[in-house]
């Protein structure tokens, strides 16, 4: 059985479905490694233009497989190759939208984070809770909580390992939306359509730009920026869409 669902629900949009439901999709190394070989599969395939990532109803992704890590020793080689994989994802320069019911704890919680925009469903569960195994978030959990929610609000859940409700990560910014549990992935598959419709050259710069630059000065951020608008006028895609909204039609983008 797969452990990673490859789905394509409509043009332009890969679906990729967590499928371990007994273990409340843990992220043992074969889902780790399995989601870096969907994401490198499909970097090269230029007909997708937004990803969307689920779990099923009870669970995003509920952590690591914590009887994999139990067996682990300091010099095992399995670290390495998990940092690999999530490097795949972080690679990935199209949009990624995470769609989360239910758990989405340690690993689960950082896969999540590691997508560009997060879809939680009311029910949906938030947290970091490593630091009750005597470990510590180890695949962004820190750095990306922190970027989004800030040194305070960090510290108080990331400490104590206790679980945020999603009204709690919306107000917190780690999450976009919270919708109605039964609404989770229609709603994120929505607007991945709406994203697929766009000029994927000038989406995947506004990534960029966005990700790039929250690392940077700002006076380096803004130079990035304003290099990656230059560069997009010589697109046809600009082309095309200021000639459609001046002619009043819909635009037709190519990625060109």
């Amino acid at each position: 059985m797969a452990v990673v669902l490859l789905e394509r629900p409509a043009a332009g949009i890969a679906l990729l479905r967590l499928n371990r439901p007994e273990r409340l999709n843990a992220l043992d190394m074969a889902v780790r490694e399995s989601l870096a070989a969907h994401f490198t599969e499909l970097a090269s395939d230029d007909a997708v233009r937004c990803v969307v990532v689920t779990g099923d109803e009870k669970a995003f992704a509920a952590g690591a497989d914590v009887a994999e890590l139990a067996a682990r020793a300091p010099t095992d080689e399995a670290f390495a190759k998990a940092r690999a994989a999530w490097a795949a994802i972080e690679r990935y320069r199209r949009p990624i939208i995470a769609a989360v019911s239910g758990f989405a704890l340690g690993g689960g919680c950082e896969l999540a984070l590691h997508c560009d925009i997060i879809i939680a469903g009311e029910g949906a569960k938030f947290g970091q809770p490593e630091v009750k195994l005597g470990i510590m978030p180890g695949a962004g959990g820190t750095q990306r909580f922190v970027r989004a929610a800030g040194k305070f609000a960090t510290m108080r859940w990331v400490l104590t390992g206790e679980l945020l409700s999603a009204a709690d990560a919306l107000r917190l910014g780690l999450v976009s939306e919270v919708v109605p549990d039964g609404q989770v992935l229609p709603h994120a598959l929505e607007i991945a359509r709406r994203i697929a419709a766009l000029p994927p050259l000038a989406v995947a710069a506004i990534k960029e730009a966005v990700l790039v630059g929250a690392d940077l000065a700002l006076e380096a951020a803004l130079a990035l920026e304003g290099e990656s608008f230059q560069k997009l006028f010589a697109t046809e895609d600009r082309t095309e869409g200021m000639r459609a909204f001046l002619e009043k039609r819909k635009p037709e983008f190519k990625g060109r």
